[in-house]
This record gives C-alpha cells, sequence and structure tokens, in this order.
C-alpha cells in the first residue's frame, strides 16, 4: 500500500509555444515563395528560425504544399506550408536552416 501523497505526481505546466526553436523578428522585402512547378511569388519574410519561417504573400497556399523559398537571394530551400492565415504563412523546412544564412538574415537584417 503506497503512502497518500505518493499517488500524485509533480506534472510540469503544458507549453502553449509549440515550435522547437525560438522565433527571431526579420522584415526582409526580398524574398520568394514558389510552388513545385510554378512561377515564384513575392513574398515578405517576417520571423525565422533554423527549422520555419512566417512569410506574408498576396496569393493563396493551401496548408501542405510543397514549395520553394529564397530568402536574400539565397539557393531554393525547401519547405512545406503548414499554415496559413489570410495573407500569412507558416512554413516549416525539409531540412535545418543554415546557420551562416540564418546569422545573415537575423543579424544583417536581410
Amino acid at each position: 500500500m503506497g503512502y497518500m501523497t505518493s499517488q500524485y505526481r509533480r506534472v510540469e505546466p503544458a507549453r502553449l509555444e509549440q515550435r522547437e526553436a525560438m522565433r527571431h523578428p526579420v522584415l526582409l522585402a526580398k524574398a520568394t515563395v514558389r510552388r513545385h512547378a510554378k512561377h515564384p511569388i513575392e513574398a515578405r519574410l517576417v520571423d525565422l528560425s533554423i527549422y520555419g519561417c512566417r512569410v506574408l504573400i498576396d496569393s493563396s497556399i493551401e496548408v501542405g504544399d510543397r514549395l520553394w523559398l529564397r530568402l536574400a537571394g539565397s539557393n531554393p530551400i525547401s519547405a512545406t506550408a503548414v499554415w496559413a492565415e489570410g495573407d500569412r504563412l507558416g512554413c516549416k523546412f525539409d531540412e535545418m536552416l543554415d546557420r551562416a544564412l540564418f546569422r545573415q538574415l537575423t543579424l544583417n537584417g536581410g
């Protein structure tokens, strides 16, 4: 038979923030988003982490769409649209963002 206090265990509070890494605000006018086999669409990078980003875009992209992103003239970065609300689009990179590019975009403002 257990003690009265042993039947309850401490549980950490739930995290409201579900991201794996902190997002860093960025304001970059020159970014493009392109669905596979489609033409590039001008976008604005709003925030960035090594795992994903949020962009402002004047086009409808569906959740689950496969994308190519170019950030400040970078090589194409493959990503997936994970959420979309109005002109805002959240993307998850297929591979972790190169740290040198991340540093360039967050420290120098693009």
